[in-house]
């Protein structure tokens, strides 16, 4: 089997998902047809030699229907060999995307593959395609659908993670990115040209906010209508009560925004002229049940650091995509993770979760981190909708 190598992974700024957002006048495939091309001019780039474009997206409906990673690749003005095809893993898309690119360059089925996401929240919507899991009464009873709010306050409170815990890991988050951004450690990031002028500076990212201010905020999943989802949990998990602990806080900022890595053969590296960033050394998903749902980050991190021969003790860098605070914090208590190490430039609370693009992002954002640091390896894993999960561990270079 060959090693697969990433010779680069950007990302664009993270926008507002909603109307007026940052990003918000970019159509999705502009979006994504963007940051390809700015890959491309970055590594001189011949999109001829690109086998086939990999992408994440969730909600591929309208804006984002119609296998948006071929469709992009078209828009680009990229070669029409260039081939395209769009995964959904849920949350874990953009991860599941890096591990198929992964595996076509080590069993030689292709010599370069672009691995990312997209997802513009603002124009197309979570739940959007009106899928079956939630969408169908009788689909959703019979999978255990629940929301993933009710999800994260079963996390939080079956794992004794206190509302005092979630509102200052929320502020950590903003003050990591805050100092990140204001430093310089985005070096993945593009400028993305909007109706509105040129966007280079993620949008969520709120400095000032402070504990305090995060402890005046309501509790966000309660009342009626959350009431179905506590129900499906009184009955598969008897006896854990669900307290009311996040807010909108301490949940990830809805988000536009777009990811990209080049992968390849070492071969494929020196044919083009390309410097490795990065190798990839372990990649796992799993599956754990669909109505806690927000723990499979943990399992799918474990498989990939069998599969690694490594320990959590080595690695320098783990990005666990913040989908709710509690997430983060579960992670670090099951796999015994200095705080320091996790999560060091902010996650999706500060910077924002736009689904399918958000496993590309955190790629980028443990590269850029690893070669800042000079540090070793660096482990990405994200949990997602009815409890999959996908992790990808990777060695600087």
């Amino acid at each position: 089997m060959k090693d697969a190598f990433i010779y680069d992974a950007i990302r664009s700024p993270r926008g507002k998902g909603k109307e007026g957002g940052a990003l918000s006048s970019v159509k999705p495939v502009a979006l994504m047809a963007q940051v390809m091309n700015a890959l491309a001019e970055r590594n001189d780039l011949d999109t001829a030699a690109v086998d086939d474009v990999i992408l994440g997206c969730v909600t591929a409906v309208g804006d984002q229907g119609a296998d948006i990673a071929k469709i992009s690749a078209l828009y680009a003005g990229w070669a029409d060999t260039v081939s395209g095809a769009t995964v959904n893993r849920f949350c874990a898309s953009g991860i599941d995307a890096v591990h198929t690119a992964a595996m076509k360059v080590s069993t030689s089925t292709a010599e370069l593959v672009c691995a990312g996401g997209v997802e513009s929240m603002s124009r197309v919507p979570i739940f959007g395609d009106k899928g079956a899991w939630f969408g169908d009464p009788e689909v959703a009873k019979r999978t255990g659908f629940v929301h993933m709010g009710v999800a994260a306050d079963f996390v939080a409170s079956s794992q004794g993670i206190s509302r005092a815990e979630l509102d200052a890991y929320a502020a950590r988050s903003h003050q990591r990115a805050a100092r990140a951004q204001s430093e310089g450690h985005f070096q993945s990031v593009v400028t993305i040209e909007t109706d509105h002028g040129l966007a280079s500076t993620d949008e969520l990212i709120r400095p000032q906010t402070s504990e305090d201010n995060l402890a005046k905020l309501p509790a966000l999943f309660e009342g009626e209508a959350f009431e179905p989802s506590k129900q499906v949990f009184a009955a598969r998990h008897p006896g854990q009560s669900i307290d009311a602990l996040h807010t909108v806080g301490t949940s990830p900022g809805i988000a536009d925004g777009a990811s990209l890595a080049l992968i390849g053969s070492e071969s494929a590296g020196k044919r083009h002229n390309l410097g490795p960033m990065a190798r990839i050394v372990g990649m796992a998903v799993a599956g754990v049940d669909p109505v806690v749902m927000l723990r499979g980050n943990i399992d799918a991190a474990r498989k990939a650091l069998t599969h690694a021969s490594l320990t959590a003790a080595d690695i320098d860098v783990f990005e666990v995509n913040e989908s709710f605070a509690a997430v983060p914090i579960d992670f670090a208590r099951a796999l015994d993770i200095d705080s320091g190490k996790l999560n060091p430039c902010g996650g999706a609370i500060a910077l924002g979760h736009p689904l399918g693009a958000t496993g590309g992002c955190l790629l980028s954002m443990a590269i850029d981190e690893l070669h800042r640091a000079q540090g070793r390896y660096a482990l990405i894993s994200i949990c997602g909708g009815a409890g999959v999960a996908a992790a990808v561990i990777i060695e600087r270079c």
